[in-house]
């Protein structure tokens, strides 16, 4: 074991609209290892297990659930304030002005140009 092995990179993408999850994983996977969750809470947990290798979390702001996308955001910034993390909603004037500071927002529809440069960026930062 001479040299440390590089750790796998990950993107956690929650959404609870199956078919647009997948599609945003497929659109990913070329770049990072995709994880899908339909909820916040299946996302912390994936956090509290995987947390090294998540290099960005891509979420819907409206999700199933007790917790949403800003909720979400809000914990995972207080226990993991350097991780990108993206929200996005379809919803004109959704809560996006209450995002927490160092959480991007974008409207869908979206670019998939747009997620891929967030997910560059989050490779490099990491």
């Amino acid at each position: 074991m001479g040299q440390a092995e590089r750790k796998h990179r990950a993107v956690l993408i929650v959404e609870d609209d199956a078919e647009l999850r997948g599609l945003t994983a497929a659109l990913l996977e070329e770049e990072l290892e995709t994880i899908e969750c339909e909820s916040a809470e299946a996302a912390l947990a994936m956090m509290l297990i995987r947390g090294p290798d998540i290099a960005m979390i891509f979420a819907d702001i409206q999700l199933a659930g007790v917790m949403d996308g800003l909720d979400l955001a809000r914990e995972v910034k207080m226990r993991w304030p350097f991780l990108t993390v993206v929200l996005t909603s379809g919803h004109p004037r959704e809560r996006y002005r209450d995002l927490p500071a160092g959480v991007a927002y974008m409207p869908k529809p979206w670019q998939p140009l747009n997620i891929l440069m967030f997910a560059e960026r989050a490779l490099a930062s990491g």
